[in-house]
């Protein structure tokens, strides 16, 4: 509840969330993050592409604190605002005002996340040469994810790659599925 009230103190200054009422913050970004949260190996390093107000990247570190994390954005007020709430939350989150793709030319991870960042077929492409980089991607997707896929495939994006739905779940309040989708490197039988 705390991150909750942080997020919208810092809503009322910059747009961080469109998810201003209790019932969507818990119904997306809590739900979303949770179910994320249960795919992450003990101890693994993750990095949150694209974090915005913090989700999934804070809600998964408030459950998994045996996880090592990381949330970068490269729009620099937006970083500034997750770094005040970490640290007034007091979570061991590194806080990254950058790109990914910079990040990757420098750092590994386990594991990237992602909520709401872009088209299947966009984050593909800018990670494309950074796969050496992270083992495996988690992207939190809605009803479009099955057109995201075709048209990654007909791109020839998902060559060289797996994508598999490593969940899928109701979003509570309406009849919307939401997945999880997992890229690692293997075959698509493309």
């Amino acid at each position: 509840d705390l991150y909750r009230r942080l997020l919208w103190s810092w809503n009322e200054r910059m747009n961080l969330t469109r998810h201003t009422t209790l019932e969507k913050f818990v119904s997306r970004d809590v739900v979303d993050s949770h179910e994320l949260s249960k795919l992450l190996e003990q101890g693994e390093r993750v990095l949150d592409v694209g974090t915005g107000g913090g989700v999934p990247g804070i809600v998964v570190a408030i459950l998994r604190p045996d996880l090592t994390l990381g949330v970068c954005d490269s729009t620099q007020k937006k970083a500034r605002a997750v770094e005040s709430m970490v640290a007034d939350l007091e979570l061991p989150i590194r806080v990254f005002p950058n790109r990914a793709e910079e990040l990757l030319e420098i750092t590994t991870f386990d594991t990237l996340v992602a909520r709401g960042l872009a088209p299947l077929a966009k984050v593909l492409t800018w990670l494309k040469p950074h796969w050496d980089a992270f083992d495996r991607l988690l992207l939190i997707k809605g009803r479009s994810w099955a057109d995201e896929r075709a048209e990654a495939r007909h791109l020839g994006l998902l060559r060289g790659r797996e994508l598999r739905k490593a969940a899928s779940y109701q979003t509570p309040g309406n009849d919307a599925e939401s997945v999880i989708l997992s890229v690692s490197p293997g075959t698509d039988g493309d």
